[in-house]
């Protein structure tokens, strides 16, 4: 097996220089490098490869276009994970409500594993959910001055405030175990079917995650696909093969869920958000087409349509 070795700053240099990426700027590009971090930088280089087994740079390249689709990236993450953690904060207020009004707003009532699906080929599932649960709130709970106060005053932590120490990813699996008729009172909340709902909660988890550690968001692909809807049909988006080609797993599957979870002024806010920018991007890009790049993405020519869609 080949082994990766240690490259200088110059080295790192040399290499894209080698591949046909024009840099202006040397020093400049050596601070960015040594900032950022040369693997997350190159991370971007496949959209301005001159094909998938050519590992030159499309001529013209520069090291300022290579970086500024590394900033717009970084700036679409932080855009949407801002608006993910509004609906996170919906999802626990909506599940922390609904249980707490069902059965109680003691741990004993609202964990108790009778409130929850019933399905004996489901006991375990739910049962190792509730462990989970149980134990975030332990050890997260003494780090939330909000926890710790209920805990010091009444002995018992009430779920609206435990939600707060619970990851998302534990709170879009303890949906997938409600019993159907909460189901039904929280999916019709937003108006999106259950199955629906529970595919969208663990896809918003895993974009969530990713953003939290800096990923690379804009060609990434969900191992899930959200189901045909609406917003596929109405934006007229192409098909290969019977299947859209955009928006089921990849990042305009998000926006396609964050248009029915968001209300209609947060959404409106958030594609002026991205429409700033990719406008920049627009700017600083001139070997790949803007359109090529958003395809890239996910995001079909006509993506800023979806807002007109109810």
């Amino acid at each position: 097996m080949k082994n990766k070795v240690f490259r200088t700053i110059d080295e790192q240099i040399d290499i894209l220089r080698s591949k046909g990426l024009i840099v202006n700027d040397i020093d400049k590009a050596k601070s960015i490098l040594f900032r950022e971090n040369y693997f997350f930088i190159s991370g971007y280089r496949h959209l301005f490869m001159r094909s998938y087994k050519d590992i030159k740079f499309i001529e013209g390249t520069t090291f300022e276009e290579l970086y500024a689709i590394f900033l717009f990236d970084r700036r679409l993450r932080n855009i949407m994970f801002k608006y993910i953690l509004i609906i996170e904060n919906n999802v626990k207020s909506i599940i922390s409500y609904q249980l707490s009004k069902k059965y109680g707003y003691r741990e004993k009532d609202y964990l108790n594993p009778r409130n929850f699906t019933q399905d004996v080929m489901r006991t375990r599932q739910v049962r190792d959910i509730l462990t989970k649960m149980k134990r975030q709130v332990r050890v997260n709970g003494r780090q939330h001055s909000a926890t710790m106060h209920y805990l010091s005053n009444y002995g018992y932590i009430p779920m609206w405030v435990s939600v707060k120490v619970l990851s998302f990813g534990i709170v879009s699996e303890l949906f997938s175990i409600l019993k159907e008729n909460d189901q039904i009172t929280i999916s019709e909340i937003y108006n999106i079917d259950i199955e629906s709902l529970i595919i969208y909660l663990a896809l918003l988890s895993n974009y969530r995650n990713l953003c939290a550690h800096e990923d690379i968001l804009y060609d990434h692909r969900t191992q899930r696909s959200i189901p045909n809807n609406k917003f596929h049909y109405q934006l007229d988006i192409s098909m290969t093969n019977d299947e859209y080609n955009y928006g089921k797993n990849d990042l305009f599957a998000l926006l396609i869920i964050m248009r029915q979870m968001l209300s209609n002024d947060e959404f409106k806010e958030l594609i002026n958000e991205i429409s700033y920018e990719v406008d920049i991007l627009n700017g600083k890009i001139s070997v790949v087409p803007l359109n090529a790049i958003l395809n890239k993405i996910g995001f079909p020519d006509n993506w800023k349509d979806i807002t007109n869609i109810n």
